[in-house]
Protein backbone atom coordinates (compact mmCIF):
# COMPACT_ATOMS: atom_id res chain seq x y z
CA UNK A 1 0.00 0.00 0.00
CA UNK A 2 2.45 2.41 0.68
CA UNK A 3 4.20 1.64 -2.74
CA UNK A 4 0.77 2.95 -3.96
CA UNK A 5 0.25 5.77 -2.27
CA UNK A 6 4.05 6.91 -2.78
CA UNK A 7 3.79 6.19 -6.58
CA UNK A 8 -0.35 7.99 -7.66
CA UNK A 9 -2.55 10.72 -7.05
CA UNK A 10 -5.19 10.58 -4.40
CA UNK A 11 -7.89 10.81 -7.20
CA UNK A 12 -6.41 7.48 -9.16
CA UNK A 13 -8.74 5.06 -10.09
CA UNK A 14 -6.05 2.61 -8.37
CA UNK A 15 -6.14 4.23 -4.99
CA UNK A 16 -9.99 4.23 -4.64
CA UNK A 17 -10.53 1.15 -5.33
CA UNK A 18 -7.75 0.23 -2.75
CA UNK A 19 -9.68 2.17 -0.28
CA UNK A 20 -12.75 0.35 -1.64
CA UNK A 21 -11.47 -3.04 -1.04
CA UNK A 22 -10.51 -1.99 2.32
CA UNK A 23 -14.06 -0.79 3.58
CA UNK A 24 -12.57 3.14 3.33
CA UNK A 25 -14.77 6.06 2.18
CA UNK A 26 -12.60 8.44 0.35
CA UNK A 27 -13.91 12.17 1.62
CA UNK A 28 -12.18 14.56 -1.08
CA UNK A 29 -13.89 17.54 -2.27
CA UNK A 30 -13.35 19.40 -5.59
CA UNK A 31 -9.92 20.83 -5.80
CA UNK A 32 -9.22 23.52 -3.37
CA UNK A 33 -11.28 22.84 -0.79
CA UNK A 34 -9.81 22.70 2.61
CA UNK A 35 -12.63 22.35 4.67
CA UNK A 36 -13.16 18.44 4.56
CA UNK A 37 -9.83 18.02 6.40
CA UNK A 38 -10.74 21.36 9.10
CA UNK A 39 -11.95 19.45 11.86
CA UNK A 40 -9.26 17.13 11.44
CA UNK A 41 -5.87 19.45 11.57
CA UNK A 42 -7.87 21.25 14.18
CA UNK A 43 -7.21 18.34 16.16
CA UNK A 44 -4.02 17.66 15.31
CA UNK A 45 -2.63 20.93 15.64
CA UNK A 46 -4.44 20.82 19.04
CA UNK A 47 -3.17 17.55 20.01
CA UNK A 48 0.83 18.62 18.77
CA UNK A 49 0.45 22.59 20.62
CA UNK A 50 -0.94 21.11 23.83
CA UNK A 51 0.21 17.79 24.26
CA UNK A 52 3.05 16.10 21.97
CA UNK A 53 5.70 19.38 21.70
CA UNK A 54 5.41 19.59 25.67
CA UNK A 55 6.74 15.79 26.36
CA UNK A 56 8.71 13.40 25.55
CA UNK A 57 8.28 9.47 26.26
CA UNK A 58 10.65 6.79 27.31
CA UNK A 59 8.44 4.01 25.67
CA UNK A 60 5.62 3.59 23.11
CA UNK A 61 3.37 2.16 25.79
CA UNK A 62 3.88 5.23 27.65
CA UNK A 63 3.55 7.35 24.90
CA UNK A 64 0.05 5.09 23.85
CA UNK A 65 -1.54 5.67 27.49
CA UNK A 66 -0.73 9.29 27.90
CA UNK A 67 -2.42 10.03 24.32
CA UNK A 68 -5.34 7.76 25.58
CA UNK A 69 -5.68 10.36 28.76
CA UNK A 70 -5.24 13.23 26.80
CA UNK A 71 -8.28 12.46 24.32
CA UNK A 72 -10.34 10.94 26.21
CA UNK A 73 -10.20 12.83 29.49
CA UNK A 74 -8.99 16.18 28.67
CA UNK A 75 -9.82 16.66 24.73
CA UNK A 76 -13.46 15.16 24.86
CA UNK A 77 -14.74 16.02 28.49
CA UNK A 78 -13.17 19.14 29.45
CA UNK A 79 -11.54 20.87 26.41
CA UNK A 80 -13.88 23.15 25.17
CA UNK A 81 -14.24 23.90 21.01
CA UNK A 82 -15.28 27.29 19.51
CA UNK A 83 -16.93 24.55 16.30
CA UNK A 84 -19.26 23.18 19.43
CA UNK A 85 -20.48 26.59 20.64
CA UNK A 86 -17.55 26.22 23.45
CA UNK A 87 -18.54 23.10 25.26
CA UNK A 88 -16.35 20.05 25.22
CA UNK A 89 -17.23 17.21 22.62
CA UNK A 90 -19.20 14.94 25.33
CA UNK A 91 -21.27 17.70 26.44
CA UNK A 92 -22.22 18.49 22.73
CA UNK A 93 -23.13 14.96 22.35
CA UNK A 94 -25.53 14.76 25.81
CA UNK A 95 -26.76 18.10 24.68
CA UNK A 96 -27.86 16.82 20.99
CA UNK A 97 -29.44 13.48 22.35
CA UNK A 98 -31.37 15.50 25.01
CA UNK A 99 -32.79 17.65 22.17
CA UNK A 100 -33.49 14.19 20.06
CA UNK A 101 -35.54 12.76 22.94
CA UNK A 102 -37.07 15.70 23.61
CA UNK A 103 -38.26 16.08 19.93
Amino acid sequence: MRRLLESKQYTSEDYRQLLEHNGITCSMSRKGNCWDNAVVESFFSSLKMEFVYERSFQTHEEARRALFEYIEAWYNRRRRHSALGYVSPEQYERDVSTRRAAA
